[in-house]
C-alpha cells in the first residue's frame, strides 16, 4: 500500500493506494472502419435583415420566450438555454421587433447560431 497526499481546490486529502503487478503489455488499436455519412438537418433560413441574437454556447432550447412582431427591449430574456446541465438566459442585444425566431423548443443549437433576428 502506498499513501499518497492529494491537494483538490485548497483542501488536503490522503489516498491511499494498493499496488498491482507491473508487466508490459501492448495495447492494441482496433481498425477503423469508415462510418456510414449522415447528412445534417438543413440549417433554418435567416434572412440578412436585422441583427441576430446568438447562443454564446451549444447546448439545448429549453424555452422561446418571444414571438414573431412581438417588440423587445436590450437585455430581455428571449430564450432559455441548457448546456451543461445549467439552464442559461440568452437574453436580446438590442431593442426592437422580432422578425424571426430561429429556433424551436428542444432544438440543439452551436455556439453562435442564430436564436432569432431583430429589426
Amino acid at each position: 500500500m502506498k499513501i499518497y497526499k492529494v491537494k483538490v481546490n485548497g483542501k488536503v486529502y490522503e489516498v491511499e493506494i494498493e499496488s498491482v503487478t507491473e508487466q508490459a503489455g501492448h495495447i492494441a488499436q482496433p481498425e477503423v472502419q469508415a462510418a456510414p455519412t449522415q447528412q445534417a438537418a438543413p440549417a433554418p433560413v435567416v434572412s440578412g435583415d436585422g441583427n441576430k441574437v446568438v447562443a454564446p454556447m451549444a447546448g439545448t432550447i429549453l424555452d422561446v420566450k418571444v414571438a414573431v412582431g412581438q417588440t423587445i427591449a436590450a437585455g430581455q430574456v428571449v430564450a432559455i438555454l441548457e448546456a451543461m446541465k445549467l439552464e442559461n438566459e440568452i437574453v436580446s442585444t438590442v431593442s426592437g421587433t422580432v422578425k424571426q425566431v430561429v429556433v424551436s423548443k428542444g432544438q440543439s443549437v452551436n455556439n453562435q447560431d442564430a436564436i432569432i433576428i431583430v429589426g
